[in-house]
């Protein structure tokens, strides 16, 4: 201890516990958790698979064990049975039937349905059910749909009306029977109109002159004796070519 004046009633004194300002790092400011074990282990380490012998239970601390009082059978050994066959006495079985095939009397294909024949589909009604008798569902009786014949429907297309009327005896054929046609009244149906027609040509006059004013020849202009195209012709031959008398001769022997 030091000599010099101090204020109030603090003194230099050695410290009980370890102070975190005279540490740099964190020091035994912070508690980590172990890294070993399962309780409070580590988060941010690893942690291996634990196995325990379990816990001894109380019937197992009193001994129950049966001792010598084992029967081992003789055909039992270290490696299994010992393999000897053995036989027993069973009850006799019941005779196999023999197979009776079925004539061809006894097949029904008319009864095959719809695994061999296609079918409309069947629909059958069956009872009403206990929850429908709560249904307060109007039935078909009660819907009153709009008709659709005659030409007063706005929301329907409407075909032609036709009706038949009756026949008035007034200025009918019935009054003067000369009112009636004849046979000359009646056109023949043109067998086209309800048969195959077939195809129809014309010809037409010519309603202008030709405007080719070229000379064409006429039947004597042609020589078809002179045409050796379609025929075979006999070979021709000539004298030959005949010179002029001013030429002057060939001279071939000179002194």
């Amino acid at each position: 201890m030091s000599t010099e004046l101090w204020v109030g009633n603090w003194r230099p004194h050695r410290p009980r516990g370890p102070i975190a300002a005279h540490y740099s790092s964190p020091g035994p400011k912070y508690r980590l958790p172990g890294s070993t074990g399962y309780v409070e282990h580590d988060a941010t380490k690893f942690k291996s698979p634990a196995f325990s012998f379990g816990v001894t239970h109380a019937r197992f601390t009193t001994n129950s064990s049966p001792g010598p009082a084992y029967l081992i059978p003789s055909f039992l050994t270290r490696r299994g049975r010992d393999g000897t066959p053995a036989y027993s006495i069973y009850g006799r079985p019941r005779d196999i039937n023999l197979f009776r095939t079925p004539g061809p009397g006894s097949y029904a294909p008319e009864r095959s349905g719809k695994s061999a024949y296609s079918a409309a589909p069947a629909y059958s009604i069956s009872g009403r059910t206990k929850d429908f008798k709560l249904d307060q569902s109007p039935g078909p009786a009660q819907y009153k749909l709009p008709a659709v014949l005659g030409p007063n429907i706005m929301t329907k297309s409407s075909s032609a009306n036709y009706s038949l009327s009756g026949r008035s005896k007034i200025g009918s054929f019935h009054e003067d029977l000369q009112k009636t046609p004849g046979p000359g009244a009646y056109s023949v149906t043109d067998p086209n109109a309800y048969k195959y027609k077939p195809p129809q040509y014309s010809m037409m006059g010519r309603n202008q002159l030709p405007g080719d004013s070229t000379r064409k020849p006429g039947p004597g202009s042609h020589c078809p004796e002179k045409v050796t195209i379609n025929r075979g012709v006999a070979p021709a031959f000539s004298f030959g070519v005949r010179h002029s008398e001013y030429l002057a001769p060939l001279i071939v022997d000179v002194a």
